[in-house]
């Protein structure tokens, strides 16, 4: 009777070391073409050290990581089993009454590692990673934070516009006041500018702010210069600024638990567009997570083959699911942050399709 424990050990390393160079590979192939050249040529310049430029390729690693990890348990776990079942080596097993989902018990198991790996790195080390690199290269972001308010008939009663927020610092403000006439339709009534606001307890305060006054007619009245305006206050007034906060952010530098709370902000202010597209963003996280356990799965059923079929076949179609996954990736971002879908369905739509795939590849397989 076959060892199973050392079968699984045999396995186990077989399918570890073939990921290693599979994550290795795909590191290199992504680093090489654009950053890397990017790289050469700036410390080439004098724009980086030599010190410089190695920091530089080596806070890319994270980033490329986050996408290597799936990779490489696909592709490790394709090419191991196609190698056992072009040796022999996986009839040969069958035979002592081993069944396939035995068989790659060990792989299921490297999977889940790689799974939770891969989670925290893009919860915890990309996060931490990008924000270094804005420091070691002296990158202050600045946004420019849209912020509409509405009244209780759900009437639009004034939008705040920063133009520039940077450091805490609130430049640049434009308030658009509006009333609602006999018809319910939103006009504007003023608009107050100001060259910074400062933020004091909840409170959005202008100093020598223009004031102007417009007409019901829609014409300029007048313009008055007035100090302590109160723009904004209380729980929307601290809402605000925090989303403001979050806003000069892109979704890689926030958390998982900064990005709930940022969502739950979103949904508080009723900001549909944004809540849509984070959410999105926070699901897809553990989706493209536990894509490693099915990619694995996957993987060992297209890498397993009969002794005459050909062996291009398993290796064609994992290519065209892999480009097919991270090319859609976009584009199902975009039908998530326009409404067209639900988040929950953008996020988990690859789950689902290659839970079929894998049904259909076991029915296809007799396994």
């Amino acid at each position: 009777m076959i060892r199973l424990k050392l079968l699984d050990k045999y396995i186990f390393k077989q399918v570890f070391f073939a990921f290693l160079v599979c994550v290795i590979l795909f590191m290199i192939v992504w680093i090489a073409p654009e950053t890397l050249l990017r790289t050469v040529q700036r410390t080439l310049s004098g724009q980086y050290t030599v010190h410089f430029a190695i920091q530089v390729l080596l806070m890319e690693i994270p980033k490329i990581l986050g996408y290597a990890l799936p990779i490489g348990i696909f592709l490790g776990s394709l090419f191991t089993f196609d190698k056992l079942s072009k040796d022999f080596e996986v009839t040969v097993i069958r035979s002592f009454g081993v069944p396939f989902h035995r068989i790659i018990a060990p792989v299921f198991f490297l999977s889940i590692i790689i799974c939770l790996i891969t989670y925290h790195v893009n919860d915890t080390l990309i996060p931490y990673v990008t924000v270094i690199k804005q420091r070691v290269q002296h990158e202050n972001p600045s946004s420019h934070f849209v912020f509409p308010m509405k009244d209780k008939d759900n009437r639009m009663s004034k939008i705040i516009i920063v133009s520039n927020f940077d450091n805490n610092e609130i430049n640049d403000v434009v308030v658009l006041n509006f009333y609602s006439n006999e018809n319910g339709a939103s006009l504007l009534s003023s608009i107050d500018i100001s060259d910074y606001a400062r933020y004091d307890n909840s409170r959005w305060v202008l100093d020598e702010a223009k004031c102007y006054k417009i007409s019901t007619e829609g014409v300029f009245q007048e313009a008055l210069i007035k100090n302590n305006i109160t723009v904004i206050e209380g729980q929307t007034g601290e809402n605000a600024y925090r989303l403001m906060k979050y806003s000069v952010k892109e979704d890689r530098e926030l958390t998982n638990k900064e990005l709930y709370k940022y969502i739950a902000l979103l949904k508080a202010e009723k900001m549909t567009d944004e809540y849509n597209f984070m959410m999105n963003k926070l699901i897809q996280r553990v989706s493209h997570s536990l894509m490693c356990i099915l990619f694995a799965i996957l993987g060992c059923l297209l890498g397993f083959s009969q002794p005459r079929e050909q062996r291009l076949i398993g290796f064609t179609i994992a290519v065209a699911i892999i480009f097919a996954y991270y090319i859609t990736m976009p584009f199902l971002d975009l039908l998530a942050e326009k409404s067209i879908m639900s988040p929950f369905l953008t996020s988990t739509l690859a789950m689902i399709i290659t839970v079929f795939a894998i049904l259909l590849v076991k029915i296809k397989r007799d396994l």
